[in-house]
């Protein structure tokens, strides 16, 4: 490990045994689950998917019917769901993790959510005499799986310590950014404007492009070579050009997380001129019935409006 905080924590490999609970094994959570029985963890999970439950149990993982049971037994429970009320659901919920776990557990939190909600979910927490972890996270489920991704994790030192081995599990990419939970979620929604912002500008390009009569796979050969390159653009503008939408990144993750963003901004006293257009353009990709696709489709929100015809699906678009 080198320097301290805001300092990127280099990954070991962890063979050690030790029970998680993990409540959501969807993209994300599904990774994070083979990637820790991988390296010898036993892992108990609960998803309201009973699909995802069964794929987890056929890697090795212990399903559990509740919250209260991925949590019964374990030293660490990963919530890995959508926002924040199932994060609240979940630990505070019917069968909710926070009673089943004993005083000194730690609950690491992963979704994208607000920093107040972390606050607040923190404090809960912390008065029935658990430690937290505020872990987003940012890579994909390639990512989750293989253990590459990036972890943005604020908590007391004592507890980082505690937890070293199994966020360096799942993390390769472990960036320390403060002892103050909160802060983990508002690099995670700085993060996510900029890849919104992204996205929304390379769709538009790309848009541009098409009306303009240029061959679009070209144009992206220039453009990821050249000073408009953005990973985000080139992961999301391929699969558009392929007539790909099923569902990676959905488009309401996005929504959700440039609207969080816009809104930790004005808390924060800051307002910019950039974020709250693309947070304006993946709610009106969701109004147009994009929901369900991958966040791929402003593309085509973008070629509708601009009255170009788009590429032919490929079987693989998801329906809306």
């Amino acid at each position: 490990m080198r320097g301290a905080d805001s300092t990127v924590v280099s990954s070991m490999t962890v063979g050690q045994a030790g029970t998680v609970g993990i409540v959501g094994v969807g993209n994300m959570g599904g990774g994070m689950t083979a990637n820790l029985l991988g390296r010898g963890w036993a892992v108990q999970v609960c998803d309201v998917d009973l699909v995802k439950v069964k794929e987890c149990e056929a890697l090795g993982a212990v399903p559990c019917a509740t919250p209260a049971a991925a949590a019964a037994s374990a030293g660490a429970l990963i919530i890995c769901v959508v926002d924040a009320a199932q994060s609240a659901e979940v630990l505070f919920g019917k069968d909710g993790a926070a009673a089943a776990m004993q005083p000194g557990g730690t609950v690491v939190l992963c979704p994208t959510i607000s920093p107040l909600d972390v606050e607040s979910l923190s404090a809960r927490l912390l008065a029935l005499g658990m430690d937290v972890v505020d872990a987003p996270m940012s890579g994909g489920p390639a990512r989750a799986r293989d253990g590459s991704m990036s972890l943005m994790v604020a908590c007391a030192n004592a507890v980082f310590a505690r937890q070293q081995p199994l966020l360096e599990a799942l993390s390769s990419k472990l960036f320390r950014i403060s002892q103050r939970p909160g802060d983990g979620a508002r690099t995670k929604l700085v993060n996510n404007l900029l890849a919104g912002i992204n996205l929304s500008g390379a769709a538009e390009a790309l848009a541009m492009a098409q009306a303009m009569g240029l061959d679009l796979a070209k144009t992206l050969d220039v453009i990821e070579q050249s000073s408009g390159q953005s990973w985000i653009g080139t992961d999301r503008m391929r699969r558009a050009l392929a007539g790909d939408y099923a569902p990676r990144a959905h488009v309401t993750l996005l929504e959700k997380d440039t609207r969080l963003a816009v809104e930790a901004a004005a808390a924060a006293g800051f307002t910019g001129p950039l974020g709250g257009h693309a947070a304006r353009l993946f709610a009106l990709a969701h109004e147009a019935g994009f929901a369900a696709d991958d966040d791929a489709a402003l593309f085509k929100l973008l070629g509708r409006k601009a009255g170009s015809s788009l590429p032919p699906p490929t079987g693989k678009e998801a329906k809306t």
